[in-house]
């Protein structure tokens, strides 16, 4: 549920957005990449989120029907325009992005009262963002969809700091904090650990998310998991389990879709039930292979792919649209 767009990404890498002169289309935003991300390794997804009224609204409706994600919950807002998010890259870790998300982007206009709450309830799994606190009417309806799932395992947040959309930490951490009082995953890099909790180091980070309401706060909240980019992933768990897996190597073409081909495979291993090590190794390695390609949708890798990067040890794998 959440951010919805297109991506442009630049075919010229080293350069600033000033220089270049031609550009790919892609799907964006990161619940729908997630949504993608899973269901490339087989589980039925579905999006809930808003488009313009437009061209480019009808091109996104498309694409996740060819990702076969379930856009019945995909609506159209008259007079915003579908937002579209400008990306420089310089490998292997500055990838600066530019958003037109104004005046205001359609998918934050998703309204409580518009939800299907059987549905969501119904889900094995929703995946939240923090995007989608940022404003109102979204941040009612994300919180809205949260409360309902009350006492339904794997309901995640993904923290997803992303500071243009707020006008400061200070601001974004108390819708934080009503957020993951619902949530049972959390999921973020260190940056947007700090802003969750005032903790930066991985492992306070982890602790104090798990710690951050009291049990009497009906706290539900069972998994923490940090991405520590170059240095892997760390995971804690209420129930005391720990886990920590370094990245796979790669040759960076863009870091950008890397966190969200990890939620998908995140997602899968959570519902297949597989060991915490297990699913962080698979959904690091996931990561690993999309940041070797240019895209983020059309490279998320299916299981084989997989299995291949972790038999090799390696996510370079061939780039999307080539042999698989």
């Amino acid at each position: 549920m959440g951010r919805l767009g297109v991506d442009l990404y630049p075919l010229q890498s080293g350069v600033g957005l000033d220089r270049v002169e031609t550009f790919r289309r892609f799907l964006g935003g990161s619940p729908a990449n997630v949504a993608v991300a899973a269901a490339r390794l087989g589980r039925r997804t579905a999006l809930v989120s808003r488009t313009g009224a437009d061209a480019f609204g009808a091109y996104l409706r498309r694409e996740l029907k060819e990702y076969a994600v379930d856009t019945r919950w995909v609506t159209e807002v008259p007079g915003h325009p579908t937002p579209v998010t400008f990306c420089a890259l310089f490998p292997p870790d500055d990838f600066p992005l530019t958003f037109y998300r104004r005046p205001k982007a359609p998918d934050l206009e998703i309204h409580p009262h518009e939800l299907d709450l059987d549905a969501l309830r119904a889900a094995r799994v929703l995946w939240v963002t923090g995007t989608g606190l940022s404003e109102e009417p979204s941040r009612a309806a994300t919180l809205t969809a949260l409360r309902a799932r009350a006492g339904r395992a794997h309901t995640v947040l993904d923290l997803d700091w992303r500071p243009a959309f707020w006008p400061d930490p200070a601001t974004a951490r108390p819708h934080y904090t009503e957020a993951l009082r619902h949530a049972t995953v959390a999921v973020g890099n260190a940056e947007e650990c700090e802003v969750a909790t005032g903790e930066r180091d991985p492992e306070a980070a982890a602790r104090a998310l798990l710690g951050l309401l009291a049990p009497g706060d009906g706290a539900a909240l069972r998994l923490a998991v940090v991405k520590r980019g170059p240095e892997g992933v760390l995971a804690l768990a209420a129930d005391g389990r720990r886990a920590a897996v370094p990245p796979l190597p790669v040759e960076v073409v863009n870091g950008l879709g890397a966190g969200d081909a990890f939620g998908g495979a995140l997602v899968h291993g959570l519902l297949a039930g597989l060991p915490l090590e297990e699913t962080l190794r698979r959904a690091g390695a996931a990561g690993s292979i999309v940041a070797g390609r240019l895209g983020c949708a059309p490279a998320m890798p299916d299981a084989t792919e997989i299995d291949h990067a972790l038999a090799t040890g390696s996510g370079t794998l061939p780039p999307e649209g080539e042999p698989r």
